[in-house]
Formats: structure tokens, C-alpha cells, sequence
């Protein structure tokens, strides 16, 4: 195995050799839906030995909800398992019990973690092949560009994006299902090895534990100004037909578990903002709302745009979205130059780092948190600054109480303590 941190080539057209993997080795496994396989399989999950891969699909784009239509399980000893949670929703306490004290193994984990976590099924322990890929320097960490790289096999891919609250689901989509765990244990030895063979091993431990406890991030407020297309609105009160039109999609999506763009996309939404439409009759011209699927909720969509045309004037948005934190980053040298210019040797102090760890500058610590930490993160700055220890303990400070873990402050800490240090020219 070539170690991780020489150039990741990837695979080409002459030299793929990579071994197709078609079908599991063990067959297709059938899909468990009744409280009586889900007691089965509980038992046989807790006789295997070793870790369990776990894999979820879910139905992103097709329904308002991120729940897991279809869990995916494998363990030594024990075999492959294909789950309906649907059915089953509230028989899994016996499949919780076996394998919840158990260390995980997922592919990107915390794209996973809350739809289990919904059904109950939590683990103890996390090993995340694609964050540790991150950390191991692999240029490419698609599960099917891992599974090639480090075991030679050529794992293929094609329906994760489909709509697998579907049922039946098709045969084809079982198979592709049941190959997201049939390697994924020895995908995680190879890859543990990488981290071991590099130092890492520890640091990958620590963010592993911190998608295994990390709480869903709550929506953010104003989501409806991601309208798609809502920058070519110019007046507060077509913000306001936007909010309210967006509102009531979500509400109707909520409710029928369909995601949002399938009840009204984006365009409609901008469109009726634009025209203001005072009837049903206006707003049926307008591309979409006379089809036959909207014509039957012309009186929710007319309701919204005249909730968002009579609003007080005091209760319009503002015409752009005031900023939680820094302001972009094209704005810096106007509003303060002195943080520019700190944000500038940070970065690069960053990157230094990145490159000789052969960690993606993101994964060895937040853009984000270096972007506050640079603007108004420390507020005694030309104090601390002329004591070295001060300002590495404002800084460690600073990015702990951010989230950073110990091992990123460790690396970090030193090095934007010297970039954040006043060049002697400005002192």
C-alpha cells in the first residue's frame, strides 16, 4: 500500500486494474421489515465480533425529511443486514441494544448519524473512513476512490441519489446497497494503518469523537433568503412576497414529507415577487402556477404573495441579511485593514501547516474560526501582542471556546501566534 501522504494519483484508463466488485460475496441480503427479523437479526449482530459497518440511505431531494429509508449493517461473523426502518420504527430497541455499545464504522458519518439517531441507534464508539481518509492525506476520498486505492476493488456506484422511500425497492438498488458495507471494515484496518503509519492516529480519534457527539446544527434563521434567484429582486416588499411564499411551501412540505422544491421551486417563487399577482386568475399565468399540480393550492400561494404585498412598512426584511460574524472577506481591507492583514498572514500560516501535515487546511482547524479569530477574536490585540505567551493563550482560548479540538489548537496555536505577532514595521 503506497502511503498516504504520496501523490494520490487516482486511478486512469491505462493503469485500472482495480478488481470489479458486482455483487456481494455472500449475496444480496433480503430486506428485514418485521419485529421478528429485527429480534433475528439483533442476535445474530451480537455474536459477530468486531466492529460494525453501518451505512443509511436516505431520499435528499425527494422528501422534506433526512430519516433513513433503508440501514445498512455488516459485521464479522454475522454477515450483511438490510433494514426497512419504516415499518419497524418502533421494534429496533433489540438492534439498538446489540450493536449500540459497538464501534461504527461509517463512510462521511455525520451525513448519517441523525437519521439513525432518530430511530435510536447511537454509537458508543465512531471510526469515519472518509474523515480519516481527510486526515491521511488521500486526494480523493469517495468511498468507491478508497476502496480502489487501498483495496484494489472497484466498487461500483450510481443510485445514491435516488428515492429510496420508494417500496418496493428495486433489486438493483439492494445490491448497491448491500456494496456500501461489504468492504468497509477492511476499508477501515487500511486506513487506520495510513493514520497509524503518520502520527495520526490520535488526532483522528478526537474528531471522530466529535462527529460522534455533535448535535444537528439547528436551521439557520432566514433561510428563505437562499431563494435561488432572489438577487434580482431590488425592493424590501418583493422580499417580503419571497418570506411568505417560502414559509408556506415549507409548511406544506413539512407536512407531506416532500422536499420543498418539489412543491414549488425557486423560480415560481421569484416569479410571483416580480409580478405581484392581485387574483388567482394573474397568478395562473405565470409560468408553473397554471399547471395541474399547483392549480389546486392557487388560493395558499395567492394568500402568501397578498400577506407579503399588505405587510406594515416597519415589518419589511432588509434588502440584505445582516451578518452573524465577520463581514466577507472582499470587504476586509476597507472596513479594517489591520484585520486584513492579519487574516492574510493566517492563511498562509495555515497553509504552510496543511502542507506539511498533508491535512486539508479545514480539517486542521475551521476557516471560519480563523476568519473571527483575525477580525474581532482578539479584542486586546495590541495588548497581548507584545507579550508572546499572552497572545498564544488569547489565541488557545479563542479557538477552544470555538470547538477546535486539543489537537488542532496544539498545531495551530504556535503558528498563528508568530502570523498574528506584529510585524516589527508596525509594532
Amino acid at each position: 500500500m503506497p502511503v498516504a501522504d504520496e501523490p494520490d494519483q487516482g486511478s486512469t484508463a491505462e493503469d485500472n486494474t482495480a478488481e470489479p466488485l458486482l455483487v456481494p460475496a455472500e449475496g444480496v441480503p433480503p430486506v428485514l421489515a418485521t419485529a421478528r427479523e429485527i429480534i433475528d437479526a439483533a442476535a445474530r449482530l451480537a455474536a459477530g465480533t468486531g466492529p460494525l459497518a453501518v451505512d443509511a440511505e436516505r431520499a435528499s431531494g425527494f422528501r422534506y425529511s433526512a430519516r433513513a429509508y433503508l440501514i445498512q449493517l455488516r459485521r464479522a461473523g454475522a454477515g450483511s443486514f438490510l433494514i426497512d426502518p419504516i415499518p419497524v420504527s418502533d421494534d429496533l430497541a433489540p438492534l439498538a441494544e446489540a450493536i449500540n455499545d459497538l464501534e461504527w464504522v461509517l463512510h462521511s458519518a455525520d451525513q448519517d448519524l441523525p437519521g439513525l439517531a432518530e430511530v435510536g441507534l447511537r454509537p458508543a464508539r465512531l471510526f469515519d473512513t472518509e474523515l480519516g481518509g481527510r486526515l491521511a492525506g488521500f486526494e480523493r476520498v469517495g468511498l468507491a476512490a478508497m476502496v480502489e486505492k487501498l483495496l484494489g476493488m472497484a466498487l461500483r456506484k450510481g443510485h445514491g441519489a435516488a428515492d429510496w422511500s420508494t417500496r418496493p425497492l428495486p433489486d438493483e438498488w439492494l445490491n448497491y446497497a448491500a456494496l456500501d458495507v461489504e468492504l468497509l471494515l477492511e476499508l477501515r484496518d487500511e486506513v487506520a494503518k495510513a493514520l497509524d503509519e503518520q502520527g495520526k492516529t490520535d488526532w483522528a480519534a478526537q474528531e471522530f469523537e466529535h462527529v460522534r457527539i455533535t448535535e444537528p446544527s439547528p436551521p439557520k434563521a432566514d433561510r428563505w433568503r437562499r431563494t435561488s434567484g432572489i438577487h434580482a429582486l431590488r425592493r424590501t416588499r418583493q422580499l417580503a412576497i419571497v418570506r411568505e411564499l417560502w414559509n408556506a411551501r415549507d409548511g406544506l412540505a413539512r407536512s407531506r414529507d416532500v422536499a420543498p422544491a418539489r412543491i414549488l421551486p425557486d423560480a415560481a417563487i421569484v416569479s410571483a415577487a416580480t409580478a405581484e399577482p392581485r387574483t388567482i386568475a394573474q397568478l395562473r399565468t405565470l409560468p408553473v402556477y397554471g399547471g395541474p399540480r399547483q392549480r389546486r393550492y392557487s388560493r395558499e400561494w395567492l394568500a402568501a404573495v397578498d400577506r407579503g404585498a399588505t405587510l406594515p412598512d416597519d415589518e419589511l426584511p432588509p434588502l440584505t441579511q445582516p451578518f452573524d460574524g465577520p463581514p466577507p472577506v472582499n470587504r476586509w481591507e476597507r472596513r479594517d485593514a489591520a484585520a486584513a492583514a492579519r487574516l492574510t498572514r493566517a492563511r498562509a500560516a495555515m497553509g504552510e501547516l496543511s502542507e506539511e501535515h498533508a491535512i486539508p487546511v479545514e480539517n486542521l482547524l475551521s476557516p471560519d474560526l480563523v476568519r473571527r479569530l483575525c477580525w474581532d477574536g482578539l479584542p486586546d490585540y495590541d495588548r497581548i501582542t507584545e507579550s508572546p505567551a499572552d497572545l498564544s493563550a488569547a489565541i488557545d482560548g479563542f479557538l477552544k471556546s470555538g470547538g477546535a479540538r486539543p489537537w488542532q489548537r496544539e498545531l495551530a496555536v504556535p503558528r498563528l501566534s508568530a502570523a498574528l505577532t506584529p510585524p516589527t514595521s508596525d509594532a
